[in-house]
């Protein structure tokens, strides 16, 4: 940290310190009972629950009165850079809100009024590049934060706003640490990431009270561990292999399991460089959260050319068919069901619109039908001859169907609301960018609009029950609620609640700047606010630089907050 940004951190923590003087007394510590079982009015972790449902019991806000939501304050986020964003969920514990920002500062804010969120002190780590930033855990009296591409994790004190731990995790050049913490008994699980970058990306655990690490477990296996065989190249390409961890897992505490999703495999658009299937990339795996040993993995895209990670939610639903199953909306275009305890395919669901990659899904093995285990690079259903030939309209899209944003799981309807992207792309494979600062393995190339879509799945029955068309790209998210409403924002700027049971618009608004970060919603002395974070990250614009109509669209860093 160079000596402008201590004096920025210093400052930032005195001034913290000053305006606790008047702050009510100590918060009470977030323990594993109240993680499990969260506060209506609260949002303790980044999907709300340990199942990653993110459906909140709260219903204020119902079908018959959201369309009187209207804005009742909004706070300024960073500021000291041009083309911020966050892709962060708040957390809300008794009124006071804790976020981040793209540059890995903490915020805490206090939204007890209902008409305004008072700053109450940040957290600047002094971070000497902007990444993407997915927001905080609270355990104990901690808040538990990552810094991006310094790969360090920070513990602050969420009275004081003190650092109270700070761990640097970086262990090879361009990795970074982007997913939101997962906060257990005394353990946080961090996931490591920037795979698309060449880094050998891993899973660990930290002491939660010391940030002393107790296990890591990486995703792609070194030479005679299980799994390597499926690395055929001769030049060591697992070492630079991916398989990133960047969305936050769930967890099932009966089991003590967790569950993470890994990301493609490195270089994302060369496949023939890494001949093979490339475990565990791409890939469910479900870990003993106690030691970090693979208890069992699922393999979507073996091979993968198209970018089609697996590191979005891992929705753990009980009692569906006698059994607690587990759901992933992959990017590839499918929704799958597995049997939480042991990865047993149940069924595969297509959400997406448009899929043109394979032809579909076995109903036995869950493997694409163009899956060959004999072949080294696989083709699939592409028009495609291998090696540096150019890849014309993959569908879908290289970032999705649906991706790091998080669809939600309604408690309510017993339904899987899934927002995505609609679109398609050509993928242009390069033999030289195999090398530090360009390991993409080439390129793509969105030739066409990119729309969204909204998806509802029924999980028993593995049937897409409904779809609603959108005109702009979602890389939001969902919130569902037992107001019966679904949320979900674009990135056009457009917030937008839907009836849970038809789809049926009932209220929007659009604030002129778009939306990469979920929405999530709490209550204050019985009032119910919805609150989202605004600002678009890269790929978000790359995908709204297919609307020309929005060519001049504005970029701003907000947090926003709607009540009735």
């Amino acid at each position: 940290m160079n000596n402008g940004n201590l004096c920025r951190a210093a400052l930032l923590t005195c001034c913290g310190s000053v305006l606790l003087g008047t702050a009510a007394a100590r918060a009470a510590d977030v323990t594993i009972e109240r993680l499990q079982h969260p506060e209506p009015q609260n949002w303790l972790m980044n999907h709300r629950d340990y199942g990653s449902h993110r459906f909140s019991p709260l219903a204020v806000i119902n079908t018959s009165n959201v369309k009187n939501l209207k804005l009742v304050f909004a706070i300024p986020l960073g500021g000291t850079s041009g083309n911020e964003y966050t892709e962060a969920t708040p957390l809300v514990e008794d009124g006071f809100m804790y976020i981040t920002d793209v540059w890995s500062v903490v915020y805490k804010i206090d939204v007890r009024s209902g008409t305004a969120g008072q700053i109450v002190w940040k957290m600047d780590p002094g971070v000497q590049k902007p990444d993407r930033n997915r927001g905080v855990a609270l355990w104990g009296n901690l808040v538990i934060s990552v810094a991006g591409l310094d790969g360090r994790v920070i513990a602050t004190d969420k009275d004081t706003g003190k650092i109270v731990w700070d761990k640097n995790l970086h262990d090879q050049p361009d990795m970074e640490i982007t997913a939101a913490p997962l906060a257990l008994n005394d353990t946080v699980i961090i996931g490591g990431s920037g795979g698309d970058n060449g880094v050998r990306c891993w899973l660990a655990a930290l002491d939660a009270k010391t940030g002393e690490q107790k296990w890591k477990t990486f995703a792609v296996p070194a030479p005679g561990e299980p799994g390597s065989e499926t690395w055929k190249d001769d030049h060591n390409a697992w070492q630079t292999g991916g398989g990133a961890f960047y969305v936050t897992g769930s967890y099932d505490p009966a089991t003590d399991v967790t569950y993470w999703g890994a990301g493609n495999p490195a270089p994302r658009y060369d496949s023939a460089y890494r001949p093979g299937d490339n475990l565990f990339t791409d890939s469910t795996i479900a870990f003993d959260a106690a030691t970090g040993k693979m208890k069992w993995h699922f393999q979507y895209t073996p091979n993968d050319i198209h970018d089609y990670d697996a590191s979005g939610s891992q929705i753990i639903i009980d009692g569906v068919g006698g059994k607690k199953i587990l759901s992933l909306a992959n990017r590839n275009g499918f929704e799958y069901l597995f049997d939480s305890r042991d990865g047993t395919f149940l069924k595969a669901a297509q959400y997406a619109e448009k899929v043109d990659w394979t032809k579909g899904i076995d109903a036995e093995s869950g493997k694409p039908v163009d899956y060959d285990p004999s072949k080294g690079v696989q083709i699939y259903n592409n028009d495609w001859k291998g090696g540096t030939d150019k890849m014309v309209n993959s569908c879908p899209d290289v970032h999705g169907g649906t991706n790091f944003w998080p669809p939600s799981y309604s408690e309510k309807t017993h339904l899987i609301y899934i927002a995505g992207d609609e679109g398609c792309a050509d993928i242009i494979p390069d033999r030289t960018a195999h090398v530090p600062g360009k390991f993409g393995g080439g390129g793509y190339v969105n030739n066409a609009r990119i729309t969204g879509s909204l998806a509802v799945v029924d999980p028993a029955t593995g049937i897409v029950k409904m779809r609603k068309d959108l005109p702009y790209g979602d890389l939001s998210g969902v919130l569902s609620t037992a107001g019966g409403i679904v949320v979900t924002a674009l990135l056009d700027g457009t917030i937008i609640a839907y009836d849970d049971q038809t789809l049926d618009e009932l209220w929007k608004i659009n604030v002129g700047t778009g939306f990469d970060a979920p929405p999530m919603t709490y209550s204050v002395d019985g009032k119910q606010y919805i609150a989202i974070a605004s600002g678009l990250g890269p790929v978000a614009k790359a995908k709204l630089a297919r609307s020309p109509e929005r060519k001049f669209q504005s970029n701003a860093t907000m947090l926003y907050v709607f009540g009735l």
